[in-house]
């Protein structure tokens, strides 16, 4: 009997340690403290923060700078509903795991699990992008984005950035925003010889009409301009010709970005549906509730609304150009954020589409392998997929 308990117990922890391989490993986090001098700061006034596993081997001069997501804050009532959290401040921060795209497992991230890999943490509301100088005493609110990048990556820059022969910016979601606006400013950084290039991920936000003809994402976006004052460090070639508001979309920035890039996103983006194409004011009756918690439950019609929305989600996709140094991966998956969920980066049932994974596809890309420009057929076309299915808890307003 106890030589039977001591097996169960021995099989239980290697099934532990298997989940934990699996997952990743425990990245602690590092605060930025000269950061507060430069009034580099959260929404709260409390320093930066990043998680940093230092390469190896022949990845010992080559960098990964992955840019956490997690949407805007729009207004001061929304930036204070932040402030408080991990999204607004340092304070509510823990040690992470990597995974995917920032694993250091080969057999996990083939081509880049040896590189210096970092999680810049995101706690400011604005894709970095805000820069206001005067704080509400009433509120402390400290609107910095621009001065939290520039301050993480000289502090990078430190620990041997400055010596990268090859780089990468990429990021999720609001992550991926910012990748796409700081793309060529994050080159300016680096060494002129690095290999430097960038692939954001789920960050290729689209302004499109919602269902009731409403522009509630580009109202929405002009409110985060405003509130954390972005208008200045959104790239002057946009903001040369168009509102301020519209260099906040990749589709105006995307043709004048110099630098090379890799797009990786889903056309069904599931964020952007439930957010952008159906957001809450725009289906007061929630009639598309049960099609926004699962692609497989849309009626005809919202099907076809969908695919309406993919049309125009490749219309605005374009505008990267077909330049060879331009990828793209856009799978036709019900997802959001793909790089980092190992289930998604690269294993045997990861997504694919012309038989490559996301990380074949942009290991091949970075490499000059070969070039990888994809977009998928219409859903449900591709059972590789992973779609996403949420609870209605999951659904909440932008």
């Amino acid at each position: 009997m106890e030589s039977a308990r001591i097996s169960q117990w021995l099989n239980l922890l290697v099934c532990v340690l298997l989940l934990l391989k699996a997952e990743g490993s425990l990245v602690p986090l590092i605060l930025v403290e000269n950061a507060e001098s430069k009034g580099a700061v959260c929404l709260d006034g409390s320093p930066p923060a990043y998680h940093f596993d230092k390469g190896f081997g022949e990845g010992i001069n080559s960098w990964i700078v992955h840019i956490e997501g997690g949407g805007w804050c729009n207004n001061i009532e929304s930036c204070l509903d932040r402030k408080d959290t991990r999204l607004g401040s340092s304070k509510q921060m823990e040690d992470i795991y990597f995974s995917g795209i920032l694993s250091n497992e080969q057999q996990f991230n083939p081509d880049f699990y040896n590189w210096n890999r970092v999680k810049v943490r995101y706690c400011d509301g604005s894709s970095f992008t805000g820069d206001v100088e005067e704080v509400d005493p009433t509120t402390n609110l400290h609107f910095r984005g621009a001065r939290i990048f520039s301050a993480v990556i000289e502090e990078l820059l430190a620990k041997g950035l400055e010596r990268a022969e090859n780089a990468i910016l990429s990021g999720c979601s609001a992550g991926g925003l910012t990748t796409i606006l700081h793309c060529d400013s994050f080159k300016t950084f680096l060494p002129s010889r690095a290999n430097v290039k960038c692939v954001p991920d789920a960050g290729y936000f689209v302004n499109v009409e919602d269902i009731s003809g409403a522009h509630f994402i580009q109202q929405y976006y002009s409110e985060v301009v405003s509130t954390h004052g972005s208008a200045k460090n959104l790239p002057t070639s946009c903001t040369s010709k168009l509102s301020p508001t519209l260099c906040f979309f990749p589709q105006y920035v995307a043709s004048h970005i110099s630098t090379p890039i890799f797009v990786v996103n889903s056309a069904y983006d599931s964020w952007q549906i439930r957010y952008i194409f159906v957001p809450g004011s725009a289906d007061p009756s929630d009639s598309w509730n049960s099609c926004k918690v699962n692609m497989s439950n849309c009626s005809p019609d919202q099907l076809s609304k969908l695919q309406g929305f993919k049309s125009e989600f490749e219309r605005a996709l374009s505008e990267v150009g077909d330049s060879p140094s331009k990828g793209m991966f856009i799978d036709s998956c019900y997802a959001h954020c793909q790089t980092e969920p190992q289930e998604t980066w690269f294993k045997t049932d990861s997504p694919k589409l012309a038989n490559t994974t996301i990380a074949k596809a942009v290991a091949d890309w970075f490499y000059g392998r070969s070039s990888f420009r994809h977009v998928d057929c219409n859903y449900p076309c591709n059972p590789s997929c992973q779609n996403r299915v949420f609870d209605l808890k999951d659904l909440p307003g932008i």
